[in-house]
């Protein structure tokens, strides 16, 4: 997956660097016991503190993890150690003249450090009132806090002391055990000792925090924010309450610390952090309106807190050896979230959204610079690239699929096992799948093995008379498909779930098809709507398929099919117009995700393939398909369920893209009652309004809602607004808003995300690319280590030739940190968006003559 060198030596060398950035293994920690005392004011800290450890063999040397840091003293058995840095490793050596003993020792350091402004570490955030000392340490900047063993094996238990101004309170992993006076105008705050853990789930925060509280199964929960935003955390304790209580009876083990705090911090990249006992978030994913809040707004917070309290389980107590297997974290966590969701409010049609991101996930997935679920991954930038669509998405749904298949109760007792195994230690990816081969007595060991092991998804080909079907890999690019037909080297063990006429039936497709026999008949290829895999089909059972589609398939089986099929299209496998025809097919179903689906593969025919004449006539066909649906809807009602409500924001949105009038008006209208105060009757459709109005808006529109941005407290309303600012097209306003977001004024969390917006639309994207360019130094120092590879995930969005060169050269000039495969993804995309729309804009064109 790494670009390959040309010289063995070359190859040698960077393999030789990258494993030295790993500590030496003859040091353990077993406690570490900090006292960090922050200066807000001038953003420091000062940190004392002592760390047991166990030496495998006499030492005269100790290296761990260190960056940022400025030590003062070290010492050890009545020695001081000389210090040695290695900035570009971020590690510490310390150096004793006589040798240290085999077995317990102490280090006794201190040292000083700054409170970064690059929003990881222990960092400042602000507000208008006051600064705050707040901690991300995920994966490797615990290092940046306190010099420690700073490797996820390397558990260890913690004693945490901070020492505050008077007036400033703290909150960490642990219950706060006494606040005693220290000194002159300060006090010293102590926290109880923590269970075993990871450096990077340490988490210590300083300031004024305001906090709703509940309780499930005899813990506290708390959810916290700055005192002004405290009238929205309401609804993240309700959320905790249930999620918390659901988990210990579906895990079979308690929830394993003494307290849950959630706090919302001003500034955050991440949307969350699963700290041990102490969650941390941004703002727009713990905070909503309990009582005025849209349905979609309290579902994302309840997914955010849902995921991050799944950690505590996975992750927290029990945590992946290395970050080669971070999806044991985070594809846990995004398998896991939907299930209390789906219990507390079926009406959410979670398996909906699991079909949605299935979707999204095998596109992202489907092209040759991807990367199997287990990576290698040993320096930083690439310990950072493992964050991606593949630990998150692609091993989330891998587990949906196993359970899908062997069974939800089967699997969940396999999940006790594993976690029962492994409390407060480590495991690997082999533990997992072994615990529930053993359970299940079914090959899970073989799927889950071809799985995580290999890049890609496997593409099924299903005919009339064949016993098994034949596999290969499956790439989203025509160039790459056509290439790829030539040489298959791959194979999958794939638990295929077929659809029947009279019963559905999982079985294990071997490579080879040895074992497999298809039973007749059937029309599905992917009964659940859970298979990691796309699939295709003899003509006559297509036609089936078609004539069953609307009442035989479940609306997460019909979405997955739609994307199947929009997947194929833009392979090069079949043609856009019989796409469209499909289209055209569900544009009456009654499910909001259905016709989600196939509003997502309009915008993507009209951003990939049409050209600007063909452009216009597209978006008619779209107004004239779609306005009688949502006319048939009728006007909002109070007593409108989520469905319909979604049904309705899904249409508007669709239509004011089309460029229809009366919706134009619609959404006009919505803003002038959004700005004299008065609340839709369905707030989901605010974000919708506002986008489509800027579309259209003026720049006394636009002064409106950068004043609004700035001024509203609510924190979804806050964030709608600014995105909003990227949605105008008029160029002069395009140009305020690029210039907006590096001006310093926009929070560096969120600045990335306009400039994202603008490059990922077809109208704005050639302005936003010159800006960057010519603007390279300002716009780089409000990036991130993660919102870089962001910025340069967006330009894949580019569909010529020429953009495709500027690009390579560019970032080839200009390296983004932790970007490597993110850039040639973008590149391939670009590639792939190039050999689509050459074609296939030719039979669109055609189409849309007869149509």
């Amino acid at each position: 997956m790494r670009f390959w060198l040309s010289l063995f030596v070359a190859a040698l060398s960077l393999i030789t660097s990258a494993q030295a950035q790993r500590l030496p293994s003859n040091a353990r920690p077993t406690h570490y016991a900090l006292t960090i005392t922050p200066d807000l004011k001038a953003a420091t800290f000062a940190g004392e503190e002592s760390i047991d450890l166990t030496l495998d063999a006499p030492a005269t040397e100790i290296t761990l993890n260190a960056a940022e840091i400025t030590f003062t003293s070290v010492r050890a058995a009545g020695q001081v150690a000389g210090v040695s840095l290695d900035d570009a490793k971020e590690q510490a050596t310390f150096t004793f003249e006589h040798a240290l003993p085999a077995g317990p020792v102490t280090l006794q350091i201190r040292y000083t450090g700054i409170l970064n402004d690059k929003l990881r570490g222990f960092y400042l955030s602000k507000t208008q009132q006051r600064g705050y000392g707040v901690t991300q340490f995920e994966p490797t900047d615990a290092r940046r806090a306190f010099p420690s063993f700073d490797e996820p094996a390397m558990k260890a238990t913690f004693d945490i002391e901070l020492v505050l101004d008077e007036g400033d309170t703290a909150i960490s992993n642990t219950q706060m055990v006494s606040d005693t006076p220290f000194g002159s105008e300060k006090h010293r705050v102590k926290f109880a000792t923590t269970p075993r853990m990871s450096t990077y789930l340490v988490a210590f925060l300083v300031g004024e925090f305001a906090c709703s509280t509940g309780k499930a199964d005899g813990v506290p929960i708390r959810a916290c924010s700055t005192p002004d935003k405290v009238k929205y955390t309401k609804y993240a304790v309700d959320a905790a309450q249930y999620i918390l209580h659901y988990y210990n009876q579906y895990f079979g083990i308690p929830y394993p610390m003494p307290k849950l705090d959630m706090i919302a911090l001003p500034d955050f990249e991440a949307g969350a952090m699963e700290n041990f006992g102490c969650i941390t978030y941004r703002e727009t994913d713990l905070l909503v309106d309990s009582k005025n809040g849209s349905v979609p707004a309290k579902k994302n917070v309840a997914e955010v807190v849902a995921h991050e309290m799944a950690h505590q389980w996975f992750g927290d107590m029990v945590t992946m050896q290395w970050w080669d297997n971070l999806w044991l974290n985070e594809g846990f966590a995004t398998w896991m979230e939907k299930k209390p969701l789906a219990a507390w409010h079926p009406e959410w049609n979670m398996q909906q959204e699991r079909a949605a991101e299935l979707n999204e996930t095998l596109n992202y997935d489907s092209d040759s610079a991807t990367r199997p679920i287990r990576a290698t991954a040993n320096t930083p930038d690439e310990i950072n690239e493992m964050f991606d669509g593949i630990a998150y998405g692609k091993a989330g749904a891998v587990l949906a699929m196993v359970e899908h298949y062997i069974g939800p109760e089967v699997f969940r007792q396999g999940v006790h096992n594993y976690l029962a195994a492994h409390l407060y230690a480590n495991a690997t990816a082999e533990d997992f799948w072994t615990a529930q081969t053993e359970v299940s007595h079914q090959p899970v060991d073989r799927i889950m093995e071809s799985f995580v092991n290999q890049p890609g998804v496997p593409l099924l080909h299903f005919t009339d008379k064949a016993m098994d079907a034949a596999q290969s890999r499956f790439y989203l690019s025509p160039l790459t498909m056509r290439a790829s037909e030539a040489e298959q080297t791959q194979a999958w063990d794939v638990p295929t779930c077929l659809k029947g006429v009279a019963a559905d039936l999982c079985r294990a497709m071997e490579p080879g098809g040895a074992s497999t026999t298809i039973p007749e008949p059937f029309f599905f290829a992917n009964a659940g709507a859970t298979g990691y895999y796309r699939a295709t089909y003899s003509q006559h059972q297509y036609s089936t398929i078609l004539q069953l589609l609307e009442t035989r398939f479940s609306p997460a089986e019909r979405m997955l099919f739609l994307g199947e099929r929009e997947a194929l299209m833009r392979a090069g496998l079949i043609q856009v117009s019989d796409y469209l025809n499909l289209l055209r097919m569900v544009k009456k179903d009654d499910s909001a995700a259905v016709l989600e689906t196939a509003a997502g593969g309009l915008l993507g025919v009209d951003a990939r393939i049409a050209s600007e004449e063909d452009r216009a006539r597209l978006q008619a066909w779209i107004c004239m398909q779609y306005r009688p649906v949502y006319d048939a809807l009728g006007k909002p009602s109070k007593h409108d369920s989520f469905e319909k409500q979604s049904l309705r924001a899904t249409l508007f949105g669709l239509l004011g893209f089309a460029g229809d009038k009366a919706i134009i008006a619609e959404a006009s209208g919505f803003m002038n009652q959004l700005f004299r105060g008065k609340l839709s009757i369905d707030p989901a459709m605010t974000g919708t309004a506002l986008a489509i109005a800027a579309r259209n808006g003026d720049p006394s529109l636009y002064e409106k809602i950068r004043k609004a941005s700035q001024v509203v407290r609510d924190p979804g309303l806050k964030t709608d607004f600014l995105h909003t600012l990227a949605r105008f097209t008029n160029p002069a306003l395009v140009e305020a808003t690029l210039k907006y977001a590096i001006s310093g004024e926009v929070r560096t969390q969120d600045s990335w995300v306009l400039l994202a917006i603008l490059l990922s639309r077809p109208e704005t994207h050639a302005q936003t690319w010159a800006f960057i360019q010519e603007n390279w130094k300002q716009v780089q120092a409000t990036l991130t280590e993660s919102s870089g590879a962001r910025i340069v995930s967006a330009v894949g969005s580019f569909c010529t030739q020429d953009e495709r060169t500027q690009v390579e050269h560019f970032f080839a000039e200009h390296k983004v940190d932790a970007s490597e495969r993110t850039l040639k993804k973008s590149l391939e995309s670009i590639d792939a968006c190039i050999a689509l729309r050459k074609s296939q804009q030719g039979e669109l064109s055609r189409w849309l003559e007869a149509n």
